[in-house]
């Protein structure tokens, strides 16, 4: 394997080894192929041991892509390298070092919602009444303290106002809370290395001898404390190459801060410079409306993106009434991209600025029976059935974690209510012990003896499997204290739908870690909770499945689809009213944006809304965002849509406008019966199997010539009888 492959740029940032190397990679120039070949260039040549190679990213996705690439390229089945996001490399050097910190190697992993929970329980202790402070407001706030590197104590001197006070008093009690727990949260991760590294020399020069040489993907995203967890371990050999697109900083909201790779020659003076410009993903009229929004920024490197594909296709520009007419002509320019380019559903995706705004694209796509995947919708491991499993395991691991003691001493129902729990832990502060030991005096308690009796057997049986936690393998383990626990037998016993699916995802969890046990067969329990813990929305999203994807615009970051629908971009919505008045504001929205729009390989549609429904039902009359009047009108068509209809507006001789209509199928109701055969846009032809209602209301369940079943709403499937 030789990089022959590699365009002349992209081959001398492989080959710069000596020293910092900064990349610029504008977007869909061969980021990920440059990395990984410099990976794979650094241990075929012998510059580095693989074990000496460090190489972190954003998510759980892009690091297995990355590691996959790099033992294609090498021929190899395994590889001693560290690839992996920051958060993950982070809680394993932890778990490592536990020793040297105030908690175990055991320690939790919490995740928002038992930040949430735990927020709850600190809120009502300090008597802070939820409109003095939600648990949410303060979760946010500490999270953005800690990316900023402000300890609870630096804050509570700060503090002047009452809710000043009220915030760093919570926040200091929660990380009280955290230690006592023996838990860290996701920023903590992030922190708690910098303290060691800190406190302790001699495990810096451990791991900077480790990495000798480290490679960062997206390093436009990173924070304070990433930013200072990377320059300390490159300043012993200064061996460090970053990757990223300052015009693809999308995160400040959460600390990430651009100019981290925008100063980072100041850093490292003596770093090389390279700027990877052609673009391989997206078409020159996308690059161009793209760079042309961009451009009005003043924080970032100049790049001149030169698209390999061709010029290709202008915007498609789509003004609508409101948001529902807004998923109607999403459906018809799908429809009609089907069947004019005989396209797949896989091929397209749907962003949009806020979670918010997926409604009525979903009733939409239900309606005519599109199958769509939403990212961003809940988690698997949120679900409530199997994080209620999953806080059996955390606290058979953590028997300190009282977060997943309260969520799961009353299921199944044990007949233990709040006001137990709250004697239970009165108990604990009194006597100076932990919460689960008080569950073993239960009889001691003021308390009536079924419940005493009842905290009793609880605390048995997660003694019993906390003895046996090093003994069993994960599968056996959980398996065995699920059944125990009578977990499974409530949910199978019901006749309820609701049960029987939380049924079938609690045996899918248990099954996941069988295949856990079974790829990692001398991995712990402790192992898979934290990689459950770590995994995000987008590692989740399964690009094989032929489905059109609904996301908002953050959740696509490095991705890429063929055909992209940017929705609602009315101006207040995208860009976000709150971020007009505050430039840095605008222009990350102005960036996110530009991410938008470099998803897309052929085809962008950009849509608008004259009236749309906001938060609090009310109707906002709407005008389109200023980022749309930024993109020339050469690069855009402008195409009308009126409900049951699509015109394309052609510019002719003389600037005379020709109008050609296409028109969507009327259909009569009630005008169908078993054994029809009809044709559907999309679908193709089929025959109706099953029939019912009448009217608005009639439904149709249809078997086409590919063997799919479709259930159709007539009102919206736009099907024709073919005989």
């Amino acid at each position: 394997m030789s990089l022959k492959q590699l365009n002349k740029t992209q081959r001398a940032a492989v080959e710069a080894i000596d020293g910092p190397i900064l990349i610029f990679a504008g977007a869909g120039s061969g980021k990920t192929r440059v990395l990984t070949h410099k990976m794979y260039h650094l241990i075929k040549e012998n510059h580095y041991k693989p074990e000496n190679i460090l190489s972190v990213t954003f998510t759980n996705k892009a690091a297995k892509e990355m590691k996959e690439r790099v033992l294609k390229l090498l021929d190899l089945n395994e590889l001693p390298i560290t690839i992996g996001t920051f958060h993950s490399v982070c809680a394993r050097l932890l778990r490592k070092e536990a020793k040297y910190l105030k908690v175990s190697n055991h320690f939790a992993i919490y995740d928002v919602q038992d930040q949430l929970d735990l927020l709850k329980v600190i809120l009502k202790e300090l008597n802070i009444s939820k409109d003095q402070l939600t648990p949410n407001k303060a979760r946010n706030q500490i999270s953005y303290f800690k990316s900023k590197m402000v300890s609870a104590q630096d804050q509570l001197s700060k503090a002047r106002t009452m809710i000043e006070k009220n915030i760093a008093e919570v926040y200091s009690k929660y990380q009280i809370e955290l230690i006592s727990n023996d838990a860290l949260d996701f920023d903590d991760l992030l922190l708690y290395p910098l303290e060691l590294f800190e406190n302790n020399p001699k495990i810096l020069l451990k791991y900077q001898r480790k990495w000798k040489y480290i490679l960062v993907d997206e390093y436009q995203d990173t924070n304070r404390p990433q930013f200072y967890f990377l320059t300390k371990l490159a300043e012993k050999y200064k061996q460090i190459c970053v990757v990223g697109d300052d015009d693809q900083s999308i995160y400040g909201w959460r600390g990430a801060d651009v100019t981290n790779i925008l100063d980072f020659e100041k850093f490292f003076p003596s770093c090389r410079i390279f700027t990877l410009e052609k673009n391989y993903r997206s078409t020159q009229q996308i690059l161009d409306a793209a760079t042309a929004v961009v451009t009005h920024n003043d924080k970032r490197a100049k790049k001149n993106l030169a698209a390999q594909n061709g010029e290709g296709e202008k915007l498609g520009l789509m003004e609508t009434r409101d948001e529902l007419e807004e998923a109607d002509a999403i459906i018809s320019a799908l429809e009609k991209e089907i069947k004019l380019n005989k396209r797949t559903f896989s091929h397209f995706a749907v962003l949009y600025r806020t979670n918010a705004q997926s409604r009525p694209l979903e009733d939409s796509f239900r309606k005519t029976g599109i199958p769509y995947n939403i990212v961003g919708s809940i988690r698997f491991y949120d679900r409530k059935e199997v994080k209620d499993v999953l806080a059996y395991l955390r606290l058979v691991i953590n028997l300190k974690d009282t977060i997943s003691l309260r969520r799961i001493v009353n299921f199944p129902a044990r007949g233990i209510g709040m006001k137990t729990m709250d004697k239970c832990v009165a108990r604990a502060q009194n006597d100076g012990i932990e919460l689960f030991e008080v569950l073993k005096k239960a009889k001691d308690l003021p308390i009536r003896g079924k419940q005493s009796e009842s905290l009793l057997e609880f605390y048995r049986l997660i003694k019993k499997y906390f003895g046996l936690r090093n003994k069993l393998s994960a599968s056996e383990l959980s398996r065995s204290l699920i059944e125990e626990a009578g977990i499974l037998r409530q949910y199978k016993k019901s006749i309820d739908t609701a049960d029987k699916e939380k049924y079938e995802n609690i045996v899918e969890l248990l099954n996941s870690i069988d295949e856990f046990s079974q790829k990692k067969p001398d991995s712990s329990l402790s192992e898979f909770l934290e990689e459950v813990s770590l995994l995000t929305d987008i590692d989740h999203w399964n690009d094989s499945d032929n489905r059109v994807t609904l996301m908002t615009v953050h959740s696509s970051k490095g991705l890429e689809f063929p055909v992209v629908f940017l929705s609602g971009l009315d101006d207040g919505l995208f860009p976000l009213y709150q971020t007009l008045e505050e430039k840095s504001e605008l222009e990350e929205e102005r960036r996110l944006f530009y991410v938008a729009l470099t998803r897309a390989q052929e085809r962008v549609f950009l849509l608008y809304a004259t009236n749309r429904r906001r938060m609090g039902g009310e109707n906002v009359l709407g005008m389109p965002s200023r980022f749309i009047n930024e993109i020339p009108l050469e690069y855009l068509d402008r195409i009308e849509f009126q409900s049951a209809l699509t015109r394309r507006v052609i510019g002719g001789p003389k600037n005379k406008v020709t109008k050609v209509k296409v028109m969507r199928t009327v259909t009569t109701f009630d005008d169908f019966k078993v054994g029809d055969i009809v044709e559907h846009s999309i679908f193709g032809i089929g025959k109706i199997m099953v029939l019912s209602g009448s009217g608005e209301n009639q439904r149709v369940g249809v078997v086409f010539k590919d063997g799919t079943k479709k259930k159709l709403i007539v009102k919206y499937a736009n099907l024709t009888k073919v005989s």
